[in-house]
């Protein structure tokens, strides 16, 4: 990317205007872009506008008020078909999450397709998301969970990996970008093999789809589930993408209001994809605000934007290890904009607390991700967490409020 285009970028902090506060007393240093993005204006404006002048309910009426609201709902399901490349904006559910996309998929693909004696693999590095769901599809239809292995790197074994799916692999579900490590998976290659074996594969893309390009079709993900307030749009909305082809197959996870095609007492039939889905009166100015945000990224480009967080990512790594005693966790040969960290004889919520009290958010603990600590033999870590809108300054601030926390608590 062009110098140019990376000068751009440190300017897009005026953009979001929570990033113009002052924390205890010093201007706010944002290092938790992975647990959740600040807002740019134009999407606190586009919700703001649809509250004050044009809210209605959607698909249930014939007045104006509904008929903008359903055509602004269903635009914004276009934008992100053509933002992840999807084939059929009907492959696009809208959930509350993330977390409840996966949850939709373990129970309604179990419906449908687990067995007893049929297996779920997952992988060491997976956020608290991808595990339980399916802990739960296992109990419930009788299926075993198995879990590949990775190195000290944070990266998968890849012939560990291989060992591990059989033809009574049923669903493989694996993170894009580790939410702890900022490890980057090779989901081409996982799809190739799950789908040589039968399998079908869900991708928990919370931390991929916010910085950097997703093509699911070029991917070959059966399933690709993301959040609404990791892509800067708002908290409460969230993105299941499925192949229509299962979609078609699965039972609905909820019953309700807009998901029936007729009730009877005796009877119920279910309406088409998507809204087979989607019961109730639907998260309507979230799905409008996310189509925003989605019009934001494209601006940018996702491409651009990945490289100027691979530009951070790069600084920020060489800057972190001058900090004497500071161990990165997760090496990675491929990262997302993610460092997670620890240092000699500081606990790593003390070293959170301190950096907050100059201004810096970073995030401390085990990040929804227990079992991988226990896997590096850690409580917990420091994590950064880089987005568009960071810049170089952010990472010199994070820096010397490093070795403020050392003078602080090593003297």
């Amino acid at each position: 990317m062009p110098m140019n285009c990376f000068s751009k970028f440190e300017k897009l902090r005026q953009d979001f205007p929570m990033l113009r506060k002052c924390m205890h007393g010093h201007p706010l240093v944002y290092l938790d872009s992975a647990a959740t993005a600040q807002k740019p204006q134009a999407v606190i404006d586009t919700i703001t506008d649809f509250y004050q002048n044009h809210y209605g309910t959607v698909h249930r009426a014939i007045y104006e008020l509904a008929t903008f609201s359903t055509r602004e709902y269903e635009d914004a399901r276009k934008k992100v078909q053509n933002f992840i490349n999807a084939e059929s904006a009907d492959e696009i559910i809208f959930t509350r999450g993330t977390t409840e996309s996966i949850n939709m998929v373990a129970y309604s693909f179990g419906k449908a397709f687990l067995n007893e004696g049929d297996e779920i693999l997952i992988s060491e590095m997976e956020h608290h998301s991808n595990i339980v769901p399916w802990q739960l599809a296992c109990e419930d239809r009788g299926a075993v969970l198995k879990v590949a292995p990775i190195d000290d790197r944070g990266e998968l074994i890849m012939e560990e990996f291989k060992k591990l799916l059989t033809s009574r692999t049923k669903i493989v579900a694996l993170t894009h970008i580790s939410n702890a490590l900022g490890t980057v998976n090779p989901i081409k290659d996982i799809a190739a093999l799950a789908h040589a074996c039968g399998a079908v594969l869900l991708v928990d893309g919370a931390q991929a789809a916010p910085h950097m390009p997703v093509d699911v079709r070029d991917l070959d993900a059966d399933f690709y589930v993301f959040s609404g307030h990791k892509i800067y749009g708002p908290t409460g909305i969230g993105i299941l993408y499925g192949k229509a082809s299962l979609l078609q197959q699965m039972p609905p996870y909820q019953g309700g209001g807009d998901m029936i095609e007729k009730v009877t007492f005796e009877k119920t039939t279910f309406n088409i994809l998507p809204l087979k889905f989607e019961a109730g009166t639907p998260m309507i100015a979230e799905a409008i605000a996310l189509g925003a945000a989605i019009d934001y990224l494209t601006d940018i480009g996702m491409v651009n934007a990945h490289a100027w967080e691979q530009e951070l990512l790069c600084y920020a790594t060489d800057r972190i290890l001058e900090v004497p005693g500071l161990k990165i966790i997760g090496n990675a040969a491929r990262k997302g904009g993610i460092i997670s960290f620890v240092i000699d004889g500081l606990h790593h919520l003390d070293v959170g607390t301190i950096l907050d009290f100059q201004g810096i958010a970073v995030r401390t603990g085990h990040h929804c991700a227990q079992p991988l600590m226990k896997r590096f033999g850690l409580p917990g870590t420091a994590r950064v967490s880089f987005a568009l809108y960071n810049s170089k300054a952010d990472i010199d601030r994070f820096i010397a409020g490093l070795h403020h926390v050392i003078k602080t608590l090593k003297r």
